[in-house]
């Protein structure tokens, strides 16, 4: 069941990035050759006003073919023949369709089941907060000059601060606001490590309106853009290793995972569950398309940003090279996840064993 609702998943997450470019190209007068969901062969193919529309064999992935890649050709409605701004925007726009996606799915969780408000429940004595007088009831409104609304907004920088830095605590009381600086101390759950304050949740719990939910909902959305953004920085420093990112395998293993652990509690925790899955998704997706590397829409729209600078286009074989060059180490990442998702799913004897099934199935 678990990878039906991936692909499901996966299949919203790609149509509506795709359906961004789309919609962008042709209220820009661009032509589309081919929308697709899916990669490899196509299963069900169909021409509609010059498109076509197809599924394809592999449940991953999916495209908007526009001729970007196409640079001789400069026809009327070609990509290559609208300005730079157009091109900017139709480039982006699938980017775009991903953050909203996810701040439609944060304002409906958060309308559902509400949150939980930065107010602090309780200190535990002797640890940092509770030596820096923080006390039951006091709202903490900023950790190291970042807004904080809710209290996932505090479990959030918490579990981010994987070297117990310092934290300037700004907080309201009786009216009043104080600011403390609170070192961390580290607590261990088996192999993994944290800094914490002292502190844990009121029981309060706020239902926001229609209005403030959105509001809190693109609070949601910007505080996971900034955190997937910090990410990436501390992927590229090495805060973090490469070994701890989850592809398509180990994705579909934690939908499963999270299907499994849901389903006992019923439909509701089934559907709510799944809507925050969906929504880290598309939300990281959405960010991580962005960025200025080769191959991603992020990498498209450098060159088009030096291409306003310039006055002039890159010239077209070198932005190619770059292009190919991008996607290969793409691929070849993408590859080394994959073969890390199935070695922390699958030991090393259900490989053997399925080897040895796949033989005797080819001497039959």
């Amino acid at each position: 069941m678990g990878i039906v609702i991936a692909i499901l998943i996966f299949g919203l997450i790609i149509f509506i990035h795709e359906l961004g470019h789309f919609v962008a190209a042709r209220l820009n007068g661009i032509r589309v050759h081919e929308f697709s969901l899916g990669l490899g062969p196509t299963l069900i193919g169909k021409e509609y006003k010059g498109t076509k529309f197809s599924l394809k064999a592999l449940p991953f992935g999916g495209a908007c073919v526009m001729g970007e890649d196409d640079v001789d050709d400069n026809s009327q409605g070609s990509f290559n023949s609208k300005s730079v701004w157009r091109r900017f925007t139709v480039i982006a726009a699938g980017s775009f369709m991903n953050l909203l996606l996810a701040l439609i799915l944060s304002t409906i969780m958060i309308s559902w089941i509400g949150f939980t408000p930065s107010v602090v429940g309780s200190v535990t004595p002797d640890y940092p907060a509770s030596i820096e007088g923080i006390e039951p009831g006091d709202s903490i409104t900023r950790i190291n000059g970042r807004r904080v609304r809710t209290f996932d907004d505090i479990m959030l920088y918490t579990l981010m601060n994987l070297h117990g830095d310092p934290m300037e605590v700004t907080f309201l009381r009786d009216g009043e606001t104080h600011v403390v600086t609170i070192q961390p101390v580290s607590t261990t759950q088996g192999t993994i490590t944290r800094y914490i304050m002292g502190i844990g949740p009121s029981d309060q719990r706020i239902y926001p309106g229609f209005f403030a939910s959105i509001g809190y909902g693109a609070h949601n959305v910007q505080y996971w853009i900034q955190n997937t953004i910090q990410t990436v920085r501390m992927l590229f420093v090495g805060d973090i290793g490469i070994d701890g990112m989850a592809g398509p395998v180990g994705i579909v293993q934690m939908v499963d995972d999270t299907y499994q652990a849901s389903v006992e509690l019923g439909v509701s925790a089934v559907v709510l569950n799944l809507i925050w899955i969906t929504f880290l998704l598309t939300a990281n997706i959405g960010v991580l398309n962005l960025l200025p590397l080769p191959a991603l829409d992020g990498g498209r729209l450098v060159f088009i940003f030096l291409e306003m600078i310039r006055g002039k286009r890159v010239p077209p074989e070198k932005e190619g090279i770059v292009h190919f060059v991008g996607i290969a180490l793409l691929l070849a990442l993408m590859a080394y996840i994959m073969f890390n998702d199935i070695r922390r799913i699958v030991t090393p004897a259900e490989v053997y064993e399925g080897m040895n099934h796949f033989l005797n199935l080819l001497k039959c």
